[in-house]
């Protein structure tokens, strides 16, 4: 049996007729395919399926052979394709236009925080942070992520006067170069900040919240039709079925954006790895990042000097660069098409190694 057979996959059904509704749940069950009814009005006519893909292509064949539905057979039978192979195309940012499918895009984290967990606060002030913008493009930063406010464990959360005093500084001086060669992605969970940010001519918005903290944030990034990084995160680390449940919740956040007028082509997911998971469920979820190709959307992965590595190497964070770079190949090789890191210059050259040898025969 391969591996892409027990690749877990979701897979949504739209503007289902009510009489397909009891055949394909009773076609889904006899498969060993769990089926979700969403409840958020509008969306009554769909269906969410989830399970392996073994499962999902045994319920299209069912329904092939049985009448009825072949049509949806045929549709389960297309998604489940499309969740086979990487995003292709192009990821639009303001002037910019970066490729999708053809390499793994690098973003550059830049924190200007006093208390961040990875530099301790080395590019807290204007020009330490301007100029760390200008090495991360030149060593191969594709996107530079500016955030504000320390998501470290045990954080303190900072009101949105001090996020912005901390970021726009930073967003302007960068902005009010006409030639900066890279876009800008702004790292927050609140509208207020990510507003300013986006008046300013910030190209991208980064949530950790996946649009769940501030109701605002959806319509905000529709209105001004930017990328929008949807990350898993949560307040427990209690789960029945870890990576179901992630993928469950992402998809959450993927409806909450498509309801606020968030095209399609607009939309990255990220499984959160550091955030509402323990240790060994961060390593569970990298295990299984392939799973969340099924949601059909481009994947961003944040593992940088993380303390899940530093648990398994038992190492402090400024010796974390080969379990980072460990995660960021394996992540690829499993279909990440967006890296976020602090050590641009390394990670670049890892990821075109890695490319070298696993894009090599991707289908177009």
């Amino acid at each position: 049996m391969g591996a892409d057979s027990l690749r877990y996959c979701r897979i949504k059904l739209c503007q289902v007729p009510p009489e397909l509704m009891p055949l394909l749940e009773q076609e889904s069950a006899a498969a060993g395919v769990g089926v979700v009814r969403p409840q958020r009005e509008g969306e009554r006519d769909s269906l969410i399926l989830a399970g392996t893909a073994k499962g999902l292509s045994e319920l299209a064949q069912r329904l092939l052979r049985g009448g009825g539905s072949a049509e949806g057979g045929k549709l389960i039978l297309e998604l489940l394709e499309k969740t086979r192979r990487r995003p292709r195309g192009e990821l639009r940012l303001g002037r910019f236009r970066l490729p999708l499918g053809e390499r793994t895009l690098i973003m550059g984290i830049l924190n200007v925080t006093p208390d961040s967990f990875s530099d301790g606060g080395k590019y807290y002030r204007l020009p330490a942070a301007v100029e760390r913008a200008y090495q991360m493009v030149e060593e191969g930063a594709d996107i530079i992520d500016i955030g504000g406010e320390s998501t470290r464990p045990g954080h303190q959360r900072i009101s949105e006067a001090e996020e912005l005093a901390r970021v726009m500084p930073i967003i302007e001086a960068l902005k009010s170069d006409p030639h900066f060669p890279a876009p800008l992605s702004i790292d927050t969970y609140k509208a207020a900040v990510a507003e300013e940010a986006l008046r300013a001519g910030v190209e991208m918005v980064n949530d950790i919240w996946g649009l769940k903290a501030d109701p605002r944030m959806g319509k905000l990034v529709a209105a001004y039709g930017v990328p929008v990084c949807l990350m898993h995160n949560r307040n427990s680390t209690e789960y029945r079925d870890l990576v179901p449940e992630v993928i469950f919740e992402l998809q959450e956040s993927i409806d909450l954006a498509k309801a606020a007028g968030i095209a399609d082509d607009r939309i990255i997911v990220d499984p959160g790895i550091g955030f509402g998971k323990t240790a060994e469920q961060n390593l569970a979820v990298l295990h299984r990042l392939a799973d969340f190709r099924g949601l059909g959307y481009p994947l961003l992965l944040g593992t940088s000097r993380k303390s899940t590595i530093g648990k398994v190497l038992n190492l402090p964070t400024e010796e974390r660069l080969e379990g980072t770079a460990a995660t960021v190949a394996i992540g690829i090789a499993a279909g990440v098409d967006i890296v976020r890191v602090h050590d641009v210059k390394e990670m670049r050259r890892v990821a075109m190694m890695t490319d070298a040898m696993v894009r090599q025969g991707e289908e177009d």
